[in-house]
């Protein structure tokens, strides 16, 4: 460690920084990492309510009165619109807003996304600290930077410190796969992009990164829904694709598809269409509306979307053409774990969304119609 890092962990910075700096020590010892290194980016999950609970809202609220943000930090989406009317309890809605109030006093970017690859300036070959799990696999096989798959906790240590392990998938000469997932057929929609990058997430043991054999390279929609289905199904931190020379090689079947299948999609029909999860950017609203041309939704259709994505997407008239069609956006909010969702309401929707249709069948009680978005759009307009 360096003098400033040894200063930090004793605490001559104050006991908070020195909390983070013992969380990545023990980080450190665990992934056998030699040093820390500096890191440019931090985005931080445990922003909803709903994923940290009482506890985490008492931690952040005094852990964020004591120190600052060293680096460029985002936030992932929070558990409701602020902007929009809703029934939610009281409590949630106060709660809610003192986790958003603690991440502003530590001086995070008020972001509320889980795409912020899309939203902010990615700096090329860089090591980050990437809590979120779509967006560390998405940056780390996509967009060439340098994060292990991040906690709530230790992409915030990284964040107030500015350092972070040097270990495991920020190491270039450990970013290569020991494991191939080779299909027999080629995955064509999103969907089928995201019932390949479950079964991967489930079958890998521990590897950090993965190859996937003899496809073609996703596009930027098909890539999200893969990677946002790896990181809810295992611990895998990066993607490569047709590049797993010497590796172990297991078959996809299309019978592996297909009982992926049975065990998320949980209903035939839904009550709700719901979008976003990951976040729908720019790109995947304009393909949206090219499918809806002349076309309008016969269920209600909620799209989960950031505040700036939101307003770009208004700019250009996007969000006109898609209220016509009977869409309604959610802004800063995410269709994970959010009480907008609820059982009360709602028995089940439909989602082109691996990652959705897990979190919605195990924590919302909500059943799940999985369709990939053409037949969304085709089956209810």
């Amino acid at each position: 460690m360096t003098r400033e890092e040894e200063k930090g962990l004793k605490g001559d910075y104050g006991e908070t920084l020195a909390t983070a700096y013992r969380t990545l020590v023990a980080i450190g010892e665990a992934t056998e990492a030699e040093r820390f290194t500096n890191i440019k980016w931090a985005h931080l999950s445990g922003v909803n309510y709903n994923t940290i609970g009482d506890g985490g809202v008492t931690f952040l609220d005094r852990f964020s009165r004591y120190t600052q943000v060293k680096v460029k930090t985002t936030i992932n989406p929070m558990g409701y619109d602020r902007t929009q009317p809703n029934k939610l309890s009281e409590n949630f809605i106060t709660k809610q807003t003192n986790i958003v109030n603690s991440f502003k006093r530590l001086g995070a970017m008020p972001s509320f996304t889980c795409i912020p690859y899309e939203m902010f300036s990615v700096p090329r070959r860089s090591r980050v600290s990437f809590a979120e799990s779509n967006a560390a696999i998405f940056s780390n096989s996509v967009l060439d930077l340098l994060t292990n798959k991040e906690s709530a906790l230790s992409a915030l240590a990284s964040a107030v410190t500015g350092k972070a392990p040097y270990s495991d998938l920020r190491k270039k000469e450990l970013r290569r796969a020991k494991l191939s997932i080779k299909p027999s057929f080629s995955p064509k929609s999103e969907l089928d992009w995201g019932l390949l990058g479950y079964f991967a997430g489930n079958v890998n043991n521990d590897d950090s990164c993965i190859n996937f054999e003899s496809i073609p390279q996703p596009d930027l929609r098909r890539a999200k829904s893969l990677a946002a289905a790896m990181g809810t199904s295992g611990s895998c931190g990066m993607f490569t694709i047709n590049d797993g020379e010497d590796t172990k090689v297991i078959d996809y079947e299309p019978s592996d598809a297909n009982s992926k299948m049975d065990e998320l999609g949980t209903s035939e029909d839904g009550d709700v269409i719901v979008l976003g999860s990951p976040q729908l950017g720019i790109n995947e609203l304009s393909y949206l509306t090219g499918l809806l041309e002349g076309r309008r939704f016969r269920k209600p259709c909620m799209i989960f979307t950031s505040r700036v994505v939101h307003r770009e997407a208004s700019r250009i008239g996007i969000v006109d053409k898609l209220a016509k069609t009977g869409c309604a956006f959610v802004c800063d909010s995410c269709s994970c774990l959010t009480p907008l969702i609820s059982r009360k309401e709602t028995d089940s929707i439909i989602t082109n969304s691996i990652k959705a249709a897990y979190y919605l069948n195990h924590y919302n009680n909500v059943a799940v119609c999985l369709k990939d978005l053409k037949t969304i759009t085709k089956d209810y307009s």
